[in-house]
């Protein structure tokens, strides 16, 4: 019963996702583009005339290009940077939605399209090798405005190649060339002078090669600030004596560098970050040959950075220069500060580098690469649900699609995708993406079960390649990367059986989830035989250690197993003992042996570490956390000063210190059990679907406060630790709950429940404002 249940949600699901996803494009609407032949790099200026005899209430537009587009509508910019690095599979395109009525008049409009053909494959961008333009706006008179021949289209001629350096082959983007004696000023303006444009050549309709199959945008468009003034702007205006003028952002950002000038013709400025070698391989950079005269100019790719670097040639007259910050469209909801300076500012950092790494993908760096690394995503994805409204959520959607979407004929998952030019599997990534902390992380925290049912076929498919041994432990899986972290004395073996523990894990809930009852128990008896032969094999008496590895013990391995439930309580004393002394993983791994200290229960000596291992970066004068410990360094992989992996203990700090975390799956309930270590004040508020829950902790050796404001109707436990002997008496909301070392049924919405010798639980049966106060605490 529960299969066919789990067949008509599979079904459905999929239904709904390409009924909402495929695009159905009027059948007259062409893909269009110029004659000249095509190279990387290529901007094309396209335009047309439309008439609208009434006003429309919206106009939904959909808008397809290779690669991405900026839009007028009557001179006015509508779209900053439009459509998404081509990829949602390895065949097809995404498209934009874009609602165009508040900008179209009565009588007659100019729509222009600057469209930028990457033309080239990146490791997030697979270039269907044509640029091209695709059109559509529906009108109630059935006269569709749609691109085809009646278009008018030109090559940019300003735009062009800078010599080298060039961004490096992880990049599909090019260098920005701007040759201010070639521009075609206001060419998007209703009375520009079009008479010599070509005509658009048509190319194909909607789903045509090679573009294929449409998919509509899931991710929101761009947020772009107005332009800013940087930090130290200087007098202005300034004539430059010839040197690079350093202007400082009040944070790493992503920007696009704007100036105004007075210059003479032919003279070439330079725009780059201080991070143009982020990763210690060149990044993005924009150049500007000047024309005679007061110009202005706005680079239309981004790049980071902390400090902007402008060469302007001796003699210019600087008239203006700013920036325009650009990140993905989210709303910061939840948060997390206390007593202590250092986990704030840990925090900050980490919340930072997220918004660095996500746009097109989540990515690793918004620099070096800009590429949707899966053990990245996993990490990310926690501060996500913690901080991000649920504008977080359809980038993880996405994410998880486009893995499963790339999966190979054979079964093989690998990332970072979308990619035209990576195709190596890295085993440990893909098992940590698609067991507990990935995939199943998503459902736990958004509980999307129909997205769970669209994946589940591919990650079964995919762990069905692993092959257990004769003694229930997993064959090691090389892969195309044999890649478990950065740094040294590293346990493979370990790894690899703690890793594949996790993801049948997640796949049993998935299973389970789904009325696949059968799987359950297949899963569940494999689950059981392999943590018996792990213990077994890997157990040394004090740590877990795999008996060829020649190595130091290795702290990644034996953090896993606690957080993949592989070990027991009789075994933790020794394990945090341990992960007190051992220091070897990269700040990937990191976050998984903090929280194995967290659910060990020893939230002092996971603090104690965090503080040890981040006090380097905390104390940096770089605003974002970086991909190994030090900077530039070969033993982590080069070294990007902006990488997602590392913002862990945001998500940490959270979920454990201040104890937020789902009870029920998608937060249908909620449990507040805080570990504060020896902090004494606590204020956190994380987003759930049904609102935001907050938590006020105050520690003082006479009271311990907590006071929680939780949205109307919804149930959960909140646990009051025991921090020092037994309270003499609690309160809730004023009413005396526990005294004399014993429960007073006294609120009918509040009960205790079993928890053990360091937490009182109370099951909350309400929402709204509940505060436990715990006086003269013995």
């Amino acid at each position: 019963m529960r299969s066919i249940l789990y067949k008509s949600l599979c079904f459905l699901a999929a239904i709904i996702y390409s009924v909402s996803s495929y695009a159905q494009f009027h059948r007259e609407a062409r893909w269009i583009s110029v004659t000249e032949p095509q190279k990387a790099n290529q901007w094309i200026c396209f335009r047309k005339k439309i008439t609208l005899k009434k006003a429309m209430a919206t106009a939904i537009t959909k808008i397809a290009v290779d690669s991405k587009y900026w839009l007028w509508v009557n001179g006015q910019l509508v779209v900053r940077e439009g459509g998404l690095k081509r990829g949602p599979n390895p065949q097809d395109t995404y498209y934009d939605n874009v609602d165009l009525a508040p900008y179209l008049k009565v009588g007659e409009n100019t729509v222009g399209i600057l469209v930028w053909y990457f033309g080239k494959k990146g490791f997030s961008h697979n270039s269907s090798g044509q640029a091209g333009l695709l059109f559509d706006l529906p009108t109630p008179s059935g006269n569709n405005w749609v691109s085809n021949a009646s278009w008018l289209c030109k090559v940019h001629p300003a735009f062009g190649e800078t010599q080298a350096p060039f961004p490096n082959y992880r990049l599909a983007e090019s260098n920005i060339h701007f040759n201010a004696q070639e521009d075609i000023e206001g060419w998007y303006e209703p009375k520009f002078d079009d008479s010599r444009w070509e005509s658009a050549t048509e190319l194909g309709a909607a789903g045509d090669a090679p573009w294929n199959q449409l998919l509509e945008r899931p991710i929101p468009q761009w947020h772009y600030s107005n332009l800013q003034n940087y930090t130290n702007t200087p007098p202005l205006p300034l004539v430059s004596v010839g040197d690079t003028l350093l202007l400082q952002l009040p944070q790493n950002l992503a920007i696009t560098p704007y100036f105004k000038i007075e210059a003479k013709a032919g003279q070439k400025i330079d725009i780059r970050t201080d991070n143009y070698y982020g990763g210690s391989e060149p990044n993005i950079r924009t150049e500007y040959i000047t024309k005679n005269g007061v110009q202005e100019f706005e680079s239309p790719a981004y790049f980071n950075g902390h400090t902007v670097k402008y060469f302007f040639p001796k003699g210019i007259k600087i008239l203006a220069v700013q920036y325009r910050a650009t990140r993905y469209n989210y709303e910061i909801q939840g948060d997390f500060t206390c007593n202590d300076a250092f986990l704030n500012k840990l925090k900050e950092k980490a919340l930072t580098t997220l918004n660095l790494n996500v746009r097109d993908v989540i990515s690793d760096c918004p620099d070096r690469e800009r590429a949707q690394w899966w053990g990245d995503v996993v990490i990310n994805e926690g501060e996500m649900f913690y901080y991000w409204n649920q504008a977080g959520h359809q980038s993880l959607q996405k994410a998880i699609r486009e893995l499963v979407a790339w999966q190979k004929p054979d079964g093989t998952l690998f990332s970072p995708i979308p990619a035209g030019n990576w195709d190596r599997e890295l085993p440990a990534q893909m098992l940590a993406s698609i067991g507990e902390y990935g995939f199943w992380n998503y459902y736990r925290y958004t509980g999307d079960s129909a997205l769970i049912a669209e994946v589940y076929p591919a990650i079964k498919k995919y762990l069905a390649l692993w092959k257990i041994d004769e003694h229930h432990l997993v064959k090691h899986r090389p892969g195309g990367w044999m890649w478990h972290d950065w740094g040294q004395n590293i346990d493979v073996e370990l790894l690899d059986n703690a890793w594949y523990y996790l993801a049948m894990k997640g796949l049993c809930k998935m299973a389970h989830l789904l009325g696949l009852e059968e799987d359950v128990a297949a899963y569940s008896y494999q689950m059981q035989e392999m943590k018996d032969a792990f213990n077994d094999t890997y157990w040394r008496g004090n740590f877990y250690r795999s008996p060829n590895y020649k190595g130091i013990t290795d702290d990644r391995g034996n953090g896993l197993a606690v957080v993949a439930g592989l070990s027991s309580p009789e075994q933790y004393g020794s394990i945090s003992l341990f992960l007190s002394q051992e220091l070897h993983a990269s700040p990937y791994m990191e976050k998984y042996i903090l929280e194995a200290l967290f659910l060990i229960g020893e939230d002092k000596k996971a603090i104690a570490r965090m503080k040890t291992r981040y006090k380097s970066m905390v104390n940096s004068p770089i605003s974002t956390l970086w991909e190994g410990w030090e900077l530039n360094s070969a033993t982590y992989g080069g070294g990007t000063y902006n990488h997602g992996w590392t913002g862990g203990p945001a998500t940490l700090l959270s979920q454990y210190v201040a104890g937020i975390s789902p009870l029920a799956n998608g937060f249908k309930t909620y449990k507040i059990q805080p570990q504060i270590g020896i902090l004494t004040s606590i204020k956190a508020q994380a987003p759930c679907p049904a609102g935001l829950i907050k938590v006020n902790i105050q520690n003082t050796p006479q009271q311990f406060t907590l006071s929680a404001e939780v949205p109307i109707g919804m149930q959960g436990v909140i646990s009051i630790p025991i921090l020092a002997d037994i309270y003499t008496e609690i309160t809730c909301n004023g009413t005396v709950i526990f005294a004399n070392d014993k429960y007073i049924n006294a609120l009918p919405w509040l009960d205790l429940v079993p928890g053990n010798e360091h937490y009182l639980n109370f099951e909350v049966k309400n929402g709204g404002k509940i505060v436990f106060v715990g006086k003269n605490k013995r």
